[in-house]
């Protein structure tokens, strides 16, 4: 799905399997935003190869968070040029947990971040994307806005009429909330979401945040 001439979505849509959305930002250097499991990948690489893309082609993953739904096909570009991005607390929280990550099948060495991400700004060859800590959902967790084209890449912080969960190791309802009533000031017209469907108008992306406080809120 093509949401501007540079931003790509491949959505996972499948009912009897979970998995994340991915999004692709094709700029000079082609940023890719969670992949995915490694063994449901193949939805993101169909999707690449329509573009007449594959996973060489790719300059940096970034994670929103470090859950295997997101993060487990980095491993996938262990022997590509790609660079993998990711917040420092949630590795961090990742090494905290080694056993239970490692008994989940995920491999240190090969999702084993470049750089890690900050709050604020980050330029990548002339791609400006602002970095948004927002955890909740898990301690690490961040969302990506890029403010000229009022994209917002949310991961597992806020959905179409649904907010993540904090019942999983690092999850906190306080601070989720805390983050999706920050992410609700900000200029949106595309709210990209980890799973389910995207939001589209800016109407539609207030009365979306709107909703998950009024109703979603009381539940956590």
């Amino acid at each position: 799905m093509q949401i501007s001439d540079h931003i790509h979505a491949f959505l996972w849509q499948s009912m009897t399997a979970n998995n994340c959305n991915t999004y692709l930002i094709d700029g000079p250097t082609r940023i890719l935003i969670d992949p995915g499991h490694k063994n449901m990948f193949d939805h993101v690489k169909n999707g690449l190869a329509e573009l007449d893309l594959g996973i060489g082609d790719i300059g940096l993953i970034i994670c929103t968070h470090a859950h295997p739904d997101h993060i487990e096909a980095v491993e996938l570009f262990k022997d590509t040029p790609a660079l993998f991005a990711l917040h420092q607390k949630e590795w961090n929280f990742v090494k905290s947990m080694e056993k239970q990550v490692s008994a989940m099948g995920l491999k240190f060495d090969a999702i084993l971040p470049d750089f890690f991400l900050k709050e604020g700004d980050l330029s990548v060859n002339r791609i400006s994307l602002e970095v948004i800590h927002t955890p909740g959902h898990s301690p690490g967790s961040v969302s990506l806005y890029l403010p000229q084209q009022k994209v917002l890449f949310t991961g597992d912080v806020i959905f179409n009429d649904a907010l993540g969960r904090t019942d999983l190791p690092g999850g906190n309802a306080n601070l989720l909330k805390e983050s999706i009533k920050r992410l609700s000031g900000l200029e949106v017209e595309w709210l990209l979401p980890g799973h389910e469907e995207i939001v589209s108008g800016a109407r539609e992306v207030e009365a979306n945040f709107r909703q998950v406080e009024q109703v979603w809120f009381n539940y956590i």
